[in-house]
């Protein structure tokens, strides 16, 4: 088998064995130990792929942010179809899926982890986060340039109220993820204003 090719293979067990550990057990279950154990193969391997744990955990946090773009591009995608707050529900309800949802504590839990993400992308210290953001922003931008949301709306300021309102609902999740209508009327409140105006 060429090298390439099982050298990434390595890498996705390894990393879907991390993203089991931390749904099991949290960030501070997530040691290299538990993840060797949780992917059946040596300690060695992690450390023959990677330079040290936390270079580990940053290509596992940007695998699982890469991920997010199918995503985003699918919230892109439905500008100017259904209603904003709906597409902007369901799109909250993936982008803070358990795994990303998970992720984000272990970004804050661990400085040199946040650290390596900022070197390898801009803002890039909180990578899930960022993902988000970004891809409310863009599609607020293009609703607003469609007409279905006033057009001095502030993009910015109901992308930092939708994401960290989105991300207080669900980083609170025990026993499950928010009721559904908990989240549309989040979406609802922090849009009324600017989707009202736009009727006006």
């Amino acid at each position: 088998m060429p090298t390439g090719v099982h050298l990434r293979d390595v890498r996705q067990q390894l990393f879907d064995a991390a993203e089991r550990v931390l749904l099991r057990a949290g960030p501070a279950g997530l040691t290299s130990r538990a993840v060797t154990d949780e992917a059946g193969c040596a300690k060695g391997v992690l450390h023959r792929h990677f330079t040290d744990f936390d270079d580990f955990l940053a290509g596992l946090v940007l695998d699982r942010a890469a991920r997010l773009e199918t995503q985003a591009r699918a919230l892109l995608d439905s500008a100017g179809t259904a209603t904003v707050a709906g597409n902007l529900t369901s799109a909250l309800s993936t982008l803070f899926g358990p795994v990303p949802v998970a992720i984000i504590p272990l970004i804050t839990f661990r400085d040199d982890l946040r650290a390596r993400l900022r070197q390898a992308r801009p803002g890039g210290g909180i990578a899930i986060l960022a993902q988000a953001t970004a891809a409310v922003s863009a599609y607020l931008a293009d609703e607003r340039e469609l007409g279905r949301i006033a057009a001095d709306a502030d993009v910015d300021s109901l992308t930092l109220a939708l994401v960290g309102g989105g991300h207080l609902l669900f980083a609170d999740r025990d026993p499950g993820p928010p009721a559904g209508e908990t989240l549309t009327r989040l979406v609802t409140t922090v849009l009324a204003d600017v989707v009202q105006r736009r009727l006006l």
